[in-house]
């Protein structure tokens, strides 16, 4: 407790003169004379209690035995109203105010000084006798326009402006000479009801804000109620006072800033009425504050911010500062607010507005051990008790420390120090572990080059000095050879550029300006040979996520996300493209164990992909469709840039990376008939034949579906059977035939798997190998296919039945179909007309699709290349499936092949040959497509795979090929 001698002489002297004052100019009762001491002791220490007093005699009985009830919000918004209840004009509104903030915070400063509450109450009541003056205005202020204009209302009814605390405020932890940061929200536009003068909402609340601000902010003869700052905000000082919600969600979505979060944590509704207009109002900022994931942009917000505030220290001098200065009050809210950002979205108990409470959170969520926790919250606590003794000496807002003695010793006195030398060892000593604790908060990331680095300085040079040509080629002279270094230089030119046309701002430009360096850097290491093409597509990428620096930082921090991006860059320029095209995928990377994919079953992928698709369709609601059309093709890109990491990686064999894309396309389709099932029978009802969970439809796949030999970016050849009786209807209210059924659920798959989002097309599809091609109905009934089978398909289409299989549906009617397709390929056929047609056809086919490209080779349609090999596998089943029925077991050709070779159809060296020489075809085929080209190089094993096929094929064809 102060010592009464610490009390500087001339301290007392004044005080007691202010007494003796306050004695002869009014008649004070004899219970206020025998507290005498007391009162002198609190003059002592501040003045501003002091000419309160003196000038409102009356209330010194109620200062000094002030009785508080528990329930201080509710008591604090009566005394207003008892304040305010007669008043008939603003002006009368204004020193209503004013004297219910002196005559109350009298009563605050009385009990503080003296000791008689602790610092934490002394916070509660400055705070809510803040709410309650703010609220008191606003209502009294509503009312008076509302009288005039009519009430705003909206979807919920009548329509609040909500008021925004901010800060301290907000955290219910207001200092006592503090100003008030505000925001003013409203729900919806429209107009006012009800009044002589209906005007737009915009208008009423504009007007309410402007009421308000002056009723807080105006100087009167009475004072001021509060300081008010609007320049948190959307826009600052340049953006409207008031702004509804819609536009209060896109600027926080579209360019709230980092540190627009740090202000939001605390952002309490003063006036909230607990509506749902007030939930509409935490939906939009509780997910921009509070992220569900580890934001890497935050990380690199604190090392920035923690910089900001050593430069302001030093530049503004500080030291005296026991908010802004080292170890000061700011840091220790910076401390808590850092692990708010970072862990709030996750941990609910975290997004709290009390800065005590959520330091105690961060133990009991070991985040933060016990005795930081500890010494922060006793250290919080004694600054905030010397920040509130400062102000309230002469009600101004300082966090300085004084250099006037008597105001020294009016401090001491109050904290209990003897003297002031041993109140600044003593506040040195809290501010110094409080620093210590914040620079602990965010460590620099380990730098991993080092100064002797030569090869990361010239990166550095690259991207930040403006060099000549010859002075960049020197640069890099000892990693790359000029011709490569110029280009480069170049590149990078170019990309910066066409980077100022953005509006990066400095986050952005920080960022880019670490990064790029970190690029070239890892690119020269990894592949200096294939420099320029690999930057390049780099640099595409970057361009695509500038805009959003979440990706930046990700890249920045994640040194081994970036060597796995400029691996796949360079072995891939569609993979480059893929996540040029879907930014997304780069959250991929940071799994690099999903990335090297060993299993290759067939049944273990495909179970796989189910149970992964199930949960991430779980978290949709069942009638959110194109939530589930953006979740599809999300779930395609991430597996797909899995499997096109492992083959690049080299991890899986060509045949298996087919055999994973097939069974994903599978599993996706089965997804796709499930939701358009839903979709057309929640309209239509379902099919009155029907029993249990039959459906009656089924999907079958060909070409590269049906023969597990999907690559990247393969349409799906796809056709859709039905099994509907005659006559058969729908069962719902807007009943249907089965057949019109059936094609709307045809039509629903299409659109499902067709439309185009912000994600691209699930797959193309192609219908034409259905009945009677385009002009036939684009589902059939499985009867209807049987019969065009026997009596009216071309042999092509037998053909392509051989690689046709069930994909997803109703078991019966896929088990149908297998026998169909069973039947048609084991019909007895001639053997000259079959190889006469099936010769006809390919040499039509090559005539029709082989493009000429010098130097460069079709591997599909070229003689000697892959669809060779399947013609010739497919005149095989058709020619001997009546005699060997084992041959139509299978749909894709490495096994039709093994089949073929085990009958004695073919020699088991041609079996081999062709074999060998398809995956091979294969594989380079899928190398193109991850190249982003159609064509492949001429080269001399090219030619020899290639005369191995067109002998095998000379052998069978030749006779016919005339």
């Amino acid at each position: 407790m102060p010592i009464d001698n610490a009390i500087n002489t001339i301290l007392a002297q004044k005080a007691q003169k202010s007494w003796q004052q306050l004695l002869t100019t009014n008649a004070l009762s004899d219970k206020v004379v025998d507290y005498a001491d007391s009162i002198q002791k609190a003059f002592a220490r501040s003045v501003f209690l002091t000419e309160t007093c003196i000038a409102h005699a009356d209330w010194v009985e109620d200062i000094v035995f002030l009785q508080l009830p528990d329930a201080l919000p509710a008591y604090y918004h009566a005394e207003v109203s008892r304040f305010i209840a007669k008043c008939r004009n603003e002006d009368q509104l204004a020193k209503a105010l004013r004297l219910c903030r002196q005559y109350h915070m009298a009563a605050i400063t009385y009990l503080d000084v003296l000791n008689k509450q602790t610092i934490k109450t002394s916070l509660q009541r400055v705070s809510y006798l803040a709410d309650a003056l703010i609220f008191g205005a606003y209502t009294w202020l509503y009312k008076l326009l509302a009288e005039k204009h009519g009430t705003p209302s909206g979807t919920y009814g009548p329509m609040p402006m909500y008021i925004l605390g901010m800060g301290k405020l907000g955290g219910h932890e207001l200092n006592f000479s503090s100003d008030i940061d505000l925001i003013f929200t409203y729900p919806e536009k429209g107009e006012t009801t009800g009044g002589k003068k209906s005007i737009e909402h915009q208008q009423f609340f504009t007007r309410l804000s402007q009421k308000l601000i002056q009723a807080l902010n105006k100087h009167t003869v009475d004072g001021q109620v509060y300081r008010v700052d609007m320049r948190l905000r959307p826009f600052g000082d340049s953006g409207p006072l008031v702004m509804h919600f819609d536009a209060l969600e896109d600027y926080y979505q579209e360019q709230g800033r980092h540190w627009e979060r740090f202000a939001m944590i605390k952002a309490r509704v003063i006036n909230n009425d607990n509506s749902a207009y007030a939930d509409d109002l935490s939906a939009i900022l509780t997910p921009f504050t509070f992220r569900r994931y580890l934001d890497f942009t935050t990380l690199d917000a604190l090392r920035n911010m923690k910089t900001l505030i050593a430069t302001e220290i030093r530049r503004r001098r500080l030291n005296n500062n026991i908010k802004l200065g080292a170890g000061g009050i700011r840091e220790i809210e910076f401390f808590a607010q850092s692990f708010q950002l970072i862990h709030g979205g996750r941990e609910p108990e975290l997004q709290s507005k009390s800065l005590l409470t959520t330091l105690n959170t961060l133990f009991e969520h070991d985040i933060v051990e016990q005795s930081t926790v500890n010494e922060l919250i006793t250290d919080y606590l004694f600054l905030r008790k010397v920040e509130h003794t400062l102000q309230q000496y002469q009600d101004r807002q300082t966090q300085t420390l004084p250099e006037d003695e008597a105001q020294q010793n009016a401090l001491i006195s109050v904290m209990g120090f003897e003297s002031y030398a041993s109140f600044l060892q003593c506040l040195d000593e809290v501010m110094r572990r409080v620093h210590s604790h914040f620079n602990g908060l965010v460590e620099e990331p380990h730098d991993t080059h080092s100064s002797e680095d030569s090869l990361f300085s010239a990166c550095q040079d690259a991207w930040q000095l403006a060099m000549d040509e010859e002075e960049f080629t020197t640069t890099f002279s000892p990693y790359i050879d000029p011709v490569a270094a110029s280009k480069i230089q170049q590149l990078l030119f170019d990309f910066n550029a066409n980077q100022r046309r953005y509006l990066l701002g400095q986050k952005g430009e920080d960022t880019l300006n670490k990064l790029i360096p970190e690029i070239l850097y890892v690119l020269l290491e990894q592949s200096p040979g294939n420099a320029n093409a690999v930057l390049k597509r780099l640099l595409g990428v970057i361009s695509a996520i500038t805009g959003r620096t979440t990706y930046l930082d990700l890249l920045l921090e994640n040194p081994e996300v970036l060597k796995q991006l400029v691996k796949l860059c360079e072995r891939s320029e569609w993979v480059a493209n893929e996540i040029k095209r879907f930014p997304l995928l780069l959250d991929e990377l940071l799994t690099p164990v999903y990335l090297e994919q060993q299993n290759t079953d067939i049944a273990t992928s495909k179970n796989d992909y189910e149970q992964e698709l199930r949960q991430v369709m779980l978290r949709i609601e069942p009638d959110d469709v194109e939530q589930a059309m953006d979740a599809w093709r999300q779930f395609k890109l991430c597996q797909q840039l899995r499997i096109a990491a492992s083959d690049i990686s080299g991890s899986l064999p060509i045949a298996n990376v087919s055999d994973k894309l097939t069974v994903l396309a599978e599993v996706l389709l089965d997804s796709v008939m499930h939701a358009a099932w839903n979709q057309v029978a929640t309209r239509f009802g379902v099919p009155s034949h029907l029993d249990g969970d039959d459906t009656g439809f089924a999907v079958i796949g060909y070409g590269k579906l049906g023969g597990y030999e999907l690559g990247y970016g393969s349409d799906l050849d796809l056709v859709f059977l039905h099994n509907a009786p005659q006559g058969s209807t729908t069962n719902g209210k807007k009943s249907i035939e089965a057949q019109q059924f059936y094609i709307k659920l045809a039509q629903r798959m299409m659109h499902l798997l067709n439309t185009k989002t912000l994600f691209g097309q699930l797959y193309e599809t192609d219908l034409r190998l259905r009945p009677s091609g385009n002009a036939g109905l684009l589902c059939c009934h499985i009867d209807g296919y049987k019969k065009y089978q026997l009596s009216e398909a071309w042999t092509w289409e037998h053909q392509a039945l051989v690689r046709a299989r069930s994909i997803c549906g109703d078991g019966a009617l896929l088990h149908c179909f297998s026998e169909v397709r069973k039947n048609i390929l084991t019909l007895p056929r001639q053997r000259d007309l079959l190889a006469t047609d099936v010769a006809k056809m390919r040499i039509k086919m090559r005539n029709h699709l082989l493009s000429e490209a010098e130097q460069k080779v079709d591997l599909k349609q070229c003689a000697g290349g892959i669809t060779d090999i399947e013609f010739m596998t497919q005149f095989w089943v058709l020619a001997s499936a009546h005699a060997n029925e084992s041959i139509t077991a299978f749909t894709d050709n490495l096994r039709i092949l093994d089949v073929a070779a085990s009958q004695g159809i073919i020699d088991s060296k041609q079996a081999q040959t062709l074999q060998s020489a398809y995956l091979a075809l294969r594989e380079q085929y899928h190398h193109l497509t991850l190249a982003d080209t159609k064509y492949a190089d001429q080269t001399e094993q090219l030619s020899a795979l290639r005369e191995q096929v067109s002998e095998v094929w000379q052998q069978l064809f030749a006779e016919y090929s005339e």
